[in-house]
């Protein structure tokens, strides 16, 4: 062998572990150099072997744990450590919860300078199988003979070898080699990159994203495969308009999902944005109504409302409720809903919350007791302004990023003279890197 060709052995090194990230790596000091261990733990002596060399930091692969934390638990998942999807199912729950917990604590302090009066218990609900909607990849690989339906790899774009998810409800994950073995039956089996799939209470949908028509063998294939799975079958070419039944059947009956607490049952199509974790979904509202407290005299407005999963709880204990969302086909069914529903002290319209040279229409000028904001990963910065001029003593911020909430913490009580009450981490995808929390603000 060539000296050229001749790989030197990786070094195996020894060190503990201080810290560890949300997404699953231990952090170690090694040389005045931080390592990033895959699959360490705070407290634990591990071996490991780097395998990326950066400017400030390194990154290696876990080889031994010579002394275990207390919080490490077997991981319940056959893919865990290839499937991308999960960082954390090597920790206990409740260290889990701890770890979300502490890192919207540290951010709301680090970037907003702000800390809760009050830290609410952290959120949680059954650790997996809670998972009703979940984007699929799909690929054909030869050399494994067959089409490999799942998530992405760690930190690649391969789509993992795997049977089975455990965060997915049961009912979804035995439908993964089941979609493996119905795609690589079809002419256009390699002209198929993804499925979603989702499950309300009354149904199943998958859409299938189809590069190319399918033929009639391959519809064939899939209305036996809707039938004997009871599952509605839509295909996609496009974006979201280029949405239709299979084989130009009538569209199926929206999938549905109901919140008894508050006797409503909301519709949803199925690439519409619902919470994933219905069980979680239920706290949190729970939560949000606890905290909000809406009375019967109130005014409320509801910022990026999707179909109503806050304003139709809302509706049933406040004089009038304004729902206002991005996506106008969002909403009509928000509107439908509330039709659905008999409630009638709701309203919803379409705005680009994002624009803040927007003109403020009019129904936004008659002032608000109480906000709802449920803004994406990017916050709601350019909304904060607007949100301060209606006068609501409330306010009310559902966040799926702790680092845009911290923010628009800061920004809410430097600049308009709220105070933050009550913050608290929910876990509204267990075993991920994902920290959803929920925070109240108020000004007298």
């Amino acid at each position: 062998m060539s000296r050229r060709s001749r790989r030197p052995e990786r070094l195996i090194e020894t060190a503990s572990i201080r810290d560890l990230t949300l997404d699953g790596r231990g952090v170690a000091d090694t040389d005045g150099k931080s390592v990033f261990v895959d699959g360490a733990i705070t407290g634990e002596t591990v071996r490991f072997q780097r395998e990326r060399k950066r400017k400030n930091y390194d990154e290696a692969d876990l080889v031994e744990v010579v002394a275990a934390s207390p919080d490490r638990v077997d991981p319940p998942c056959p893919n865990f450590m290839l499937c991308g999807g999960c960082t954390l199912q090597h920790l206990s729950p409740e260290a889990q919860l701890r770890l979300k917990q502490d890192a919207l604590l540290q951010a709301l302090e680090r970037i907003g300078k702000v800390s809760p009066e009050h830290i609410l218990e952290p959120l949680a609900g059954r650790p997996l199988g809670y998972r009703r909607r979940a984007r699929l990849g799909a690929r054909r690989v030869d050399k494994k003979g067959r089409v490999l339906v799942g998530f992405r790899e760690k930190r690649n774009s391969y789509i993992a070898d795997m049977q089975s998810c455990e965060t997915l409800k049961p009912e979804l994950s035995q439908l993964i080699p089941k979609l493996s073995a119905l795609i690589g039956g079809m002419h256009i089996s390699r002209q198929v990159p993804q499925i979603e799939i989702s499950m309300g209470d009354n149904a199943i949908s998958l859409v299938f994203r189809v590069l190319e028509s399918p033929t009639a063998a391959d519809q064939e294939l899939l209305r036996a495969f809707a039938d004997s799975n009871d599952a509605q079958i839509w295909l996609q070419t496009g974006g979201p308009d280029s949405l239709v039944p299979l084989d130009g059947r009538p569209p199926p009956a929206d999938l549905w999902y109901e919140l008894p607490e508050y006797d409503l049952r909301l519709a949803y199509g199925p690439l519409d944005f619902v919470q994933i974790n219905q069980d979680m979904n239920r706290r949190m509202i729970t939560q949000a109504m606890r905290l909000a407290d809406p009375q019967p005299e109130e005014r409320i407005l509801d910022l990026f409302c999707g179909i109503g999963n806050f304003s139709l709880p809302l509706a049933r204990h406040s004089r009038h409720v304004v729902g206002v969302e991005l996506d106008p086909r969002m909403v009509s069914k928000a509107a439908a809903n509330a039709r659905m529903n008999g409630l009638d002290s709701v309203e919803f319209h379409a705005a680009d919350l994002a624009d803040s040279n927007a003109a403020v229409p009019g129904w936004w000028k008659d002032g608000f007791d109480l906000v709802v904001i449920d803004p994406p990963r990017a916050g709601a910065q350019e909304v904060l302004q607007q949100i301060a001029a209606t006068g609501a003593r409330k306010i009310l911020y559902v966040s799926c990023h702790p680092g845009s909430l911290a923010r628009d913490a800061g920004i809410l009580c430097s600049e308009y003279g709220y105070s933050l009450r009550s913050a608290g981490a929910m876990d509204m995808f267990p075993a991920t890197s994902h920290v959803e929390a929920m925070a109240l603000f108020e000004r007298l």
